[in-house]
C-alpha cells in the first residue's frame, strides 16, 4: 500500500514533465511557423474597423483621385490671396473682355470691365465651399439629433418628430427656399447657409431614425441597459458609433447638393450677392454675354461640376468602405 502511494507523486511529476515538453514543442513549432511566414513575406495582422475602412477606401481609385483633386481645389481657394494674380473686384478697363490667355496671367479671361475671372473664380470657389460645408455640418447635426431621439425613444416622441419631418417634406422646396433667402438670407453667406440647412436635414433624420430603431434592439444595447448605463451613454457610446457610416456618407453628399443649390440661388439672384463672390453669381453675371464671352460662364460652371463630381465619387468610395459586406483584397 505504501508503495502504491509513493507511485502517485512520481506519476504526477512525469505528467507535468510531459506537459511542459509538449508545450515547449508547440511553442517551438509556433515560432518556426512565424519564421516561415516572415521568410515568405507573409504576416498575421489584426486590423481595427477604421484601418479596414481606410484600406478599402484607398482601393477605390476613382474616390482617391477625386479626393486629391478636391483637396487641390480647396487649397487653391483657401490661398486665393497668394495664387490670384489680381484682386477679384479690381476693374482694369484696358484689359476688358479679354479671352483666356496666358498673357498678363488672364487664364480665364476678363469681364466687360476688365476684372480677372481666374481670380474671381478662386474667391468664388472659397465662398461656395465654405457655405456648402457649413450647410452640411449644420444640417447633419439637426438630422442626427432629431433622428436619434426619434429612433431611440420611439412611441409618442417618434410620432411627433416624424410628423414634423413629414411637414418639412411637404413644403415646396424651391419656392420656400427662394422666399426665405429673399427675406432673410439674401446676400450673406452665413444666412444663406442657415436657410439651406433649414431644409436639408430631413433626409438624414429619417436615415438616422432607421439606424437607431435597428441598433437599439441589439444584444449589446440590452446588456448596457441591464448594467444600468444611462441613455446618453448608450446613445453616444454604443449606438451612434455604429451609425456613423450612413451619417458620414450622407453628410458628404450633402456638400455636393449644397454647392449646386447655392449656385442656383445665386444665379437666380436670391443667394450670395456682392461684395461676396460666389460661383453661381459669376455665372449669372456672364449669362448675358454667353455667345460672345463664353468663358464668363464656362469656367465657373466647370468648377462647380468638378467639385460636385469629386464629392459624389468620394461619397461612393466612403459608402463602399463603410459597408461591412465588402471584403478587403
Amino acid at each position: 500500500m505504501t508503495d502504491q502511494v509513493e507511485r502517485f507523486p512520481s506519476a504526477r511529476a512525469d505528467s507535468d514533465v510531459e506537459e511542459a515538453v509538449t508545450q515547449s514543442a508547440l511553442d517551438t513549432m509556433a515560432r518556426d511557423d512565424l519564421d516561415v511566414l516572415e521568410r515568405e513575406g507573409l504576416e498575421i495582422e489584426s486590423l481595427t474597423q477604421w484601418q479596414l475602412t481606410r484600406r478599402k477606401f484607398f482601393q477605390h481609385k476613382l474616390a482617391v483621385g477625386s479626393l486629391i483633386l478636391l483637396l487641390i481645389i480647396i487649397l487653391s481657394s483657401l490661398f486665393a490671396e497668394q495664387l490670384a494674380p489680381y484682386p477679384f473686384d479690381a476693374p482694369n478697363v484696358p484689359d476688358r473682355s479679354l479671352a483666356p490667355t496666358l498673357t498678363d496671367n488672364h487664364f480665364f479671361g476678363t469681364d466687360k470691365i476688365g476684372r480677372d475671372y481666374f481670380s474671381r473664380t478662386l474667391y468664388g470657389t472659397r465662398t461656395s465651399i465654405y457655405v456648402a460645408f457649413f450647410v452640411s455640418f449644420l444640417s447633419t447635426g439637426i438630422g442626427v439629433i432629431v433622428g436619434g431621439i426619434a429612433g431611440y425613444y420611439g412611441k409618442w416622441i417618434d410620432n411627433l418628430l416624424m410628423r414634423v419631418t413629414d411637414l418639412f417634406f411637404t413644403l415646396p422646396f424651391l419656392p420656400v427656399l427662394m422666399i426665405l433667402a429673399n427675406f432673410w438670407g439674401r446676400g450673406n453667406p452665413i444666412r444663406v447657409g442657415i436657410v439651406l440647412a433649414f431644409l436639408f436635414w430631413t433626409t438624414l433624420a429619417r436615415i438616422v431614425r432607421g439606424e437607431f430603431l435597428s441598433l437599439r434592439e441589439k444584444e449589446y444595447v440590452e446588456a448596457a441597459k441591464a448594467l444600468g448605463a444611462s441613455d446618453a451613454r448608450i446613445i453616444f457610446r454604443h449606438i451612434l458609433p455604429n451609425a456613423l457610416g450612413a451619417i458620414i456618407v450622407n453628410a458628404t453628399l450633402t456638400v455636393a447638393t449644397a454647392i449646386l443649390v447655392e449656385a442656383a440661388l445665386s444665379f437666380l439672384g436670391f443667394g450670395i450677392q456682392p461684395p461676396f463672390p460666389a460661383l453661381g453669381k459669376l455665372i449669372s453675371d456672364g449669362q448675358d454675354a454667353l455667345t460672345t464671352q463664353w468663358w464668363l460662364a464656362v469656367f465657373p460652371g466647370l468648377t462647380i461640376v468638378a467639385i460636385a463630381l469629386c464629392i459624389n465619387f468620394i461619397g461612393d468610395g466612403l459608402r463602399d468602405a463603410l459597408d461591412p459586406k465588402q471584403r478587403v483584397k
